[in-house]
């Protein structure tokens, strides 16, 4: 299925100024339908970036906030667990797939997924991998669609497959259960192979099932995690998590060489602390998720709409009629996923209000009724 295009406009492109911050015109404040990456930070977050703002500390992971972040992660996820604070989503995938894999290395995963339809090539043309891709309409990896990939182990002409990598809540809003996730794990040791799981979106899937983090990954063998935060309200910043020391060699250098050490890394552990030391991480999911089953409850009930996928995290894909898009698009941004159908992605954050999706909801009622443009 084609990838999203970046198709998220308003009627004229222009940016409402209300006021100035810094010299910088700020736009008028607003919700959009988009992506989780375009809400704001959680004010507790805000709270602790405040808080590790006092004097001197050693740089680069030296801290009391990054100590004290290993607590944390353990306290979530395992006494094995090691976090490698990161920038950003993409570093932290690219980090982990370098350290699973060597040179000659490969990664079976789905045309859908993170790693190959939404970072430019960056799994091989940065970490150096050949990424084995299958279709899966759900976009969720099974044991079946693995063995399509895993195989010619030793044969020098093909890339070895070594890992297996899954997104979890996928691209396409779908969660795995832990009897899925278990079973690609134990499919993969078998062979071999080791499972990365991208989880920029785990605090979604995790909130969908009522499960604590580990039940998704440790207790069901996955061997490193990309740990999200951003989508989840932070500033920036995830985390490697290695579960398994095993799986991974030289991952401390890779963080280096990939140029995703931040200096200052206080700044991005004091983030991560703040999520996932209490509940934060739940209760964020928790409201991206109502937020995107109250939307696709009020699509259904206009009874004319196909969404084309389970809504299980938050976000939800529905075919839209081209004036209808068109429509809506004079307010709020949203992103086309597949132009040849008209299927839209509509997605939640941890700040979208009852309010905000009543009012697309009342404008995609209104638009439906009215008669496309001839022009």
């Amino acid at each position: 299925m084609p990838g999203p295009a970046l198709s998220c406009t308003t009627n004229d492109g222009s940016r409402p100024v209300v006021g100035q911050t810094g010299g910088v015109s700020t736009p008028a404040p607003s919700r959009h339908f988009a992506s989780d990456n375009y809400a704001g930070v959680h004010p507790e977050v805000l709270q602790a970036v405040a808080a590790a703002n006092v004097g001197h500390v050693p740089a680069y992971g030296d801290d009391p906030w990054t100590e004290r972040l290993q607590e944390v992660v353990r306290a979530q996820l395992g006494d094995t667990a090691v976090a490698y604070p990161v920038l950003n989503g993409t570093g932290a995938n690219v980090v982990a797939l370098q350290a699973m894999l060597p040179r000659w290395g490969a990664v079976v995963c789905t045309e859908a997924a993170h790693v190959h339809t939404d970072e430019n090539g960056a799994p091989e043309r940065v970490g150096g991998l050949k990424l084995l891709t299958v279709p899966a309409a759900d976009g969720r990896l099974t044991p079946e669609l693995v063995a399509r990939q895993a195989w010619g182990f030793g044969d020098v002409h093909r890339a070895q497959p070594g890992v297996v990598s899954i997104t979890q809540a996928t691209e396409l809003g779908t969660v795995y259960t832990p009897e899925a996730v278990r079973a690609l794990c134990d499919q993969a040791h078998e062979l071999g192979m080791r499972v990365h799981l991208d989880g920029a979106r785990l605090a979604n899937a995790a909130a969908h099932l009522g499960l604590p983090l580990r039940a998704l990954t440790t207790d069901c063998g996955v061997d490193v995690l990309s740990l999200g935060g951003t989508k989840n309200g932070l500033l920036l910043g995830e985390a490697v998590v290695v579960l398994d020391p095993a799986a991974v060699t030289g991952v401390e250098y890779l963080r280096k060489a990939d140029m995703q050490l931040a200096s200052k890394l206080r700044f991005v552990s004091a983030q991560l602390v703040a999520l996932y030391e209490g509940d934060l991480w739940l209760r964020s999911a928790q409201r991206a998720n109502a937020a995107a089953a109250r939307l696709r409850a009020g699509i259904d009930a206009l009874g004319v709409l196909e969404v084309t996928q389970p809504t299980e995290a938050n976000a939800v894909f529905v075919r839209l009629p081209g004036h209808v898009a068109a429509a809506l698009r004079r307010r709020w941004r949203f992103y086309d996923w597949d132009v040849t159908d008209g299927t839209v992605r509509l997605m939640c954050a941890f700040d979208t209000t009852d309010e905000d999706v009543d009012d697309l909801l009342v404008a995609l009622a209104t638009a439906l009724r009215e008669e496309p443009d001839a022009g």
